[in-house]
């Protein structure tokens, strides 16, 4: 499972022309799915997500996770973060996982993230969608498991 996590002032995402996820401070959260991973390794992310410091303190200094700031997350699946580059000038989608694997596990790494009370809000799967970041910092984080 990778994880590209972008610290946010606020995001959308449209699909056609429509929003259908917005959100203020908090996390985009661009989520690919390997084919060997599942619930454990989903877990694993979210709590690591959840309790990242990564927000600034009274200080300025990153201290606080975003259950902390009572920020707010959109989750967009992403397949390309499984982008084979090593030949060719034409990326491979071979290591990512099916969607009939994929879909569910990111309906359910949302909801998980959700059950550690972070409103959270999810791209549409499989669309063509306009993601709209406003990066915060600029703070980007790469997040990776292997089958634990």
């Amino acid at each position: 499972m990778r994880v590209v996590l972008q610290r946010v002032s606020h995001a959308r995402v449209s699909v056609g022309g429509q929003t259908i996820s917005e959100i203020g401070r908090g996390y985009v959260i661009l989520l690919g799915i390997g084919p060997n991973d599942g619930e454990e390794q989903a877990r694993f992310l979210v709590e690591k997500i959840a309790t990242l410091r990564v927000f600034e303190d009274e200080q300025g200094k990153m201290n606080l996770s975003i259950l902390d700031v009572g920020g707010q997350a959109i989750v967009v699946s992403q397949f390309t973060l499984y982008a084979d580059t090593r030949r060719g000038r034409r990326p491979s989608f071979t290591d990512a996982a099916p969607p009939a694997l994929a879909r569910p596990l990111v309906d359910r790494f949302a909801a998980m993230l959700a059950q550690l009370g972070i409103p959270t809000q999810t791209g549409e799967f499989g669309a063509h969608m306009l993601v709209e970041i406003a990066n915060d910092g600029p703070v980007t984080i790469l997040l990776e498991t292997e089958s634990l």
